[in-house]
């Protein structure tokens, strides 16, 4: 090569450089100005529950301002990266086990939506309670981050349309059916089936969510029991944190027929950045990894290494060592979002992060909540339009809150008809 072609190569890779800046530049403008006019809505956060769950008495008067992913767990959460996010709108899970007895587990509810209520109070600057659509965004032209309250499980209503109705007096925004195991009205995509679906019960459920203006939240739930919601539900129903079944097969995730049931109810299925439910090699990686685990030392039937621990030990390091953790990325959530806009349409797909429900192991690129506008920026890069980034980032769920919120005026006093 002559030195006027390495010249020529080295202008040519200076100039590319240049535009590769300049675009990163734009595409951050444009995500900039989206989110000026269109709040960020996140289907689901744990924060609260992960509080509860580290801090004990702590949460209630801790530095929740910055810092935070420097605690010895880091959580995936804190104001100054709410900011660097350009959140507008949180849904806080307020999840408890669903191992527990039904009244703990409503003792335990409240405590949590107590949680959400005193963040909101001690950093009012910041955020405010929301209930509706129009709530969240005059909060959001305030420049706070409206609060939302997501109940993450129909067994923390023990079984009572009144306690249902208490949570919804102290906020809450919306019912998520069902958690990881199947409960007396309704089946998880987690556990063995029992009802093929829901029961009556567990339609009465859907329609006091649709008479108080709650959102049906059918994340966690089995396909039987997702179809029948979209049955019975005369409003819109959400998936809060749920991802694509086509580009990983978990039950977890929403099938392309189901996707085709929300689009003609109007509803939104949020992608979960959680990677078993976003990698499919992800997904196989697991279960294979848990085998192994079972293979080498399962008490109390045996194991090869039954009583063995350093041994069991030393050949599952073999194993990982062998076998290394599938990587997944921001492109791949990326992924799931398009797939939902295709099958679906572009009008019923939001964002539902799972951030500190799912530990630090996240996609690349997503790793906290400062990391939304890069997922809106690789969108942008593949030909969203503005119009359409707003749709996703929050139109599309404050569309199915107004709507939830007209089908409870419509209804009035009709409990359970």
């Amino acid at each position: 090569m002559t030195p006027r072609m390495i010249a020529l190569a080295g202008c040519a890779l200076a100039a590319l450089a240049g535009a590769s800046a300049a675009s990163a530049q734009d595409y951050a403008a444009r995500v900039a100005r989206v989110l000026k006019a269109t709040p960020l809505i996140d289907g689901h956060n744990d924060w609260p529950e992960a509080l509860r769950g580290r801090e004990a008495d702590a949460r209630w008067t801790m530095d929740l301002r910055a810092d935070l992913d420097k605690r010895p767990v880091p959580y995936n959460t804190d104001i100054a990266r709410l900011r660097r996010g350009m959140v507008g709108g949180q849904f806080w899970s307020v999840w408890v086990s669903a191992n527990l007895p039904g009244l703990e587990q409503v003792k335990q509810t409240i405590e949590q939506i107590e949680l959400v209520r005193a963040i909101a109070a001690r950093y009012p600057e910041t955020f405010a309670l929301a209930r509706t659509a129009a709530d969240v965004r005059r909060i959001h032209k305030q420049g706070r981050i409206a609060s939302l309250i997501g109940v993450e499980g129909g067994g923390q209503i023990d079984n009572s349309l009144a306690v249902l109705e208490a949570y919804h007096d102290l906020g809450a925004g919306y019912l998520t059916l069902t958690h990881t195991k199947t409960i007396e009205w309704a089946d998880s995509a987690t556990d063995n089936p029992q009802h093929d679906g829901l029961t009556p019960f567990g339609e009465k459920v859907v329609l006091e969510l649709n008479r108080l203006g709650m959102l049906v939240d059918l994340s966690h739930v089995s396909e039987a029991t997702m179809r029948d919601a979209l049955r019975v539900s005369r409003a819109p129903v959400i998936f809060s944190h749920s991802s694509a079944r086509a580009l990983d097969d978990h039950p977890r995730d929403v099938s392309d027929d189901v996707l085709k049931l929300v689009a003609a109810n109007g509803g939104l299925v949020m992608v979960n950045y959680a990677p078993s439910y976003v990698s499919d090699a992800r997904r196989r990686w697991e279960a294979d990894q848990a085998a192994e685990k079972a293979r080498l030392n399962a008490p109390p039937y045996g194991g090869l290494y039954i009583g063995q621990p350093d041994k069991a030990a030393a050949a599952f390091a073999e194993w990982q060592a062998a076998h290394p953790r599938p990587r997944v990325t921001l492109s791949e959530v990326a992924d799931h979002i398009e797939h939902i806009a295709k099958v679906a349409g572009v009008d019923y797909v939001g964002i539902g992060s799972d951030f500190d429900g799912v530990g630090n192991d996240l996609p690349d690129g997503l790793g906290d909540v400062s990391t939304y506008p890069a997922l809106l920026a690789e969108l942008m890069r593949r030909g969203w339009s503005d119009a359409d980034v707003a749709k996703l980032a929050g139109e599309n769920v404050l569309r199915v809150m107004a709507r939830a919120e007209a089908v409870a005026s419509q209804i009035g006093g009709q409990v359970g008809q």
